[in-house]
């Protein structure tokens, strides 16, 4: 059969067998023009792949970028907010410190107040007390009621406390002092009483005599009445009146008959013989 077909083909016209040898070359051409066209469209693709490629790694850079910036900028705040917070803090701690301080400072203040307050009462109350040194007051005394001046009140005091200690002579000078500087004083027939028995408690029995003539003739109605006229008695018989003493016993019981100086009147009586 080679055999055959190299004779059929040998056999053909020599213009057959051209245009089959053209025909055959044709589409060889065709076949590479073809090839040629698919690797410039690969070529093509790659091309415009690798700038898509390009522009999205570009686009990814700038976008990596803005963030990285982005992500500056939140840090710087988030810095920033943090300072503002520890500065906050920083005050907030000053101001509680300042509230303490200022709190102990009114605790202080308060007390400062209570002790001036307190000072100032204790001020008043002493100037009080002195207003009321240098004003006259009441006083009270043997039954009866009358106005002092505080000075007659001191002098009269300090007779009476020298009479209690039984320095009679100061006590006497002190009576008959208080007598001379102040005699319609209210204390005038209590220093005369006691003038009297400061006297008697001297000795001075004459002066207590007169002393006690004068008190219970000033003041009949004085508690201390009947104790004058016992004491008058009891005078008497130290200088010897017996009969002035008996006398003065008799006047003490008619006038004051329930009285206790009554009592040691008549039992002072029994001695008068």
């Amino acid at each position: 059969m080679k055999s055959g077909g190299s004779t059929a083909w040998q056999r053909a016209p020599r213009a057959g067998r051209a245009l089959a040898a053209a025909a055959l070359l044709g589409g060889a051409a065709l076949g590479a023009q073809a090839g040629l066209f698919d690797d410039e469209e690969a070529r093509k693709a790659i091309v415009d792949m690798r700038t898509r490629i390009s522009a999205n790694d570009e686009a990814a850079k700038a976008r990596i970028a803005e963030l990285a910036a982005q992500n500056g900028q939140i840090n710087e705040q988030l810095q920033a907010l943090r300072r503002s917070l520890l500065d906050l803090n920083n005050q907030l701690e000053a101001a509680r410190a300042e509230i303490a301080k200022l709190r102990g400072s009114d605790e202080q203040l308060l007390r400062d107040t209570a002790e001036l307050q307190r000072r100032q009462k204790d001020l008043s109350q002493g100037l009080d007390d002195r207003l009321r040194k240098l004003e006259p007051q009441k006083v009270a005394l043997d039954g009866a009621e009358f106005i002092a001046e505080p000075d007659e009140r001191r002098q009269y005091d300090e007779a009476m406390a020298g009479l209690r200690s039984g320095d009679f002579d100061k006590s006497v000078l002190a009576f008959n002092s208080f007598l001379r500087r102040y005699p319609s004083s209210g204390y005038g027939n209590s220093v005369r009483f006691w003038l009297g028995n400061a006297q008697y408690g001297r000795r001075d029995y004459k002066e207590a005599i007169a002393a006690f003539k004068a008190f219970v003739a000033a003041a009949p109605g004085h508690p201390r009445a009947p104790e004058a006229l016992l004491a008058l008695a009891n005078s008497q018989a130290e200088t010897k009146d017996v009969r002035g003493a008996r006398k003065t016993i008799d006047d003490l019981v008619k006038a004051y008959p329930t009285s206790e100086a009554a009592q040691a009147g008549k039992d002072r009586l029994a001695s008068l013989r």
